[in-house]
């Protein structure tokens, strides 16, 4: 669901999106009935029963069996039973919520499980365009998407040993990827191309900020704009430390070239 909706299943059979959409449903909102599923699937043109039996049967297929022996999606025992779905059908978000929360709560040393649940993240959740029913679901994912990536680039750009400014870039482009107007990811983008010295990437996040404001009629924030104009009157991190590290190797040669001299002077 972390993208557009696909089955992953060892039965290895061919299904369409619409099976996806509908073992999705099942997933997230259990124990309904057909009449309910019906609307659920398509709020305009509700299916027919016949149809969503139909569109059962594929997904049981598409399924398969548990190693048990039991299909996923189990048959129902009277007409008026709500159409069932194994509790061993698992999603991506599950897996992320599990390796994230728990990682953000421990901070900076699990910045990995981060960026693991973050590799699970292939597009906007439910796709672009999800059902009515999948709305709200997936406005909770892309808010914890986006503040899961905000904390990778963040730890990311600690200095020490686990610095790594490339890794923080790749986690803000997965955040904005689900939501391209998260100016909280373009504030991290301005500060990792501020600190790498990329005075070019600088302004191709600026850009990029002021189309997507543009395309939605929409004004950066203030705290944003405050951002831009501090990093563009200030020299980056990069020259910054090139200065220093130029001013001591000065400094070396000064002290090797006055040394001899000195020496002399003492004797």
């Amino acid at each position: 669901m972390l993208g557009t909706v696909q089955i992953s299943s060892t039965a290895g059979r061919s299904h369409g999106p619409r099976e996806s959409q509908l073992a999705a449903l099942l997933h997230f909102k259990p124990g309904r009935g057909a009449d309910t599923l019906c609307t659920d699937m398509d709020p305009l043109a509700p299916w027919t029963k016949r149809t969503l039996n139909t569109r059962m049967g594929d997904l049981r297929r598409a399924l398969g069996d548990a190693p048990e022996g039991y299909p996923y999606i189990p048959r129902r025992s009277a007409i008026e039973d709500p159409y069932p779905i194994s509790p061993n059908v698992t999603c991506h978000w599950d897996e992320f919520k599990a390796l994230t929360e728990q990682a953000l709560r421990d901070g900076p040393g699990e910045v990995a499980r981060l960026e693991e649940a973050l590799g699970m993240v292939h597009g906007r959740p439910f796709g672009s365009q999800p059902l009515p029913w999948a709305e709200p679901y997936a406005q909770e994912m892309i808010t914890r998407i986006i503040d899961v990536a905000h904390s990778a680039a963040q730890w990311r750009m600690i200095e020490g040993p686990a610095r790594d400014l490339a890794a923080a870039r790749q986690a803000v482009s997965v955040g904005l990827e689900v939501d391209e107007s998260a100016e909280l990811l373009y504030r991290d983008w301005f500060r990792i191309e501020h600190a790498s010295g990329n005075r070019s990437g600088l302004h191709t996040a600026i850009s990029r900020l002021q189309q997507v404001n543009r395309s939605i009629d929409a004004s950066a924030e203030h705290e944003t704009q405050r951002l831009i104009h501090t990093l563009l009157d200030s020299p980056t991190e990069h020259s910054v430390r090139q200065r220093r590290s130029a001013g001591y190797s000065s400094l070396q040669r000064s002290s090797r070239e006055t040394g001899p001299a000195a020496s002399d002077a003492l004797h």
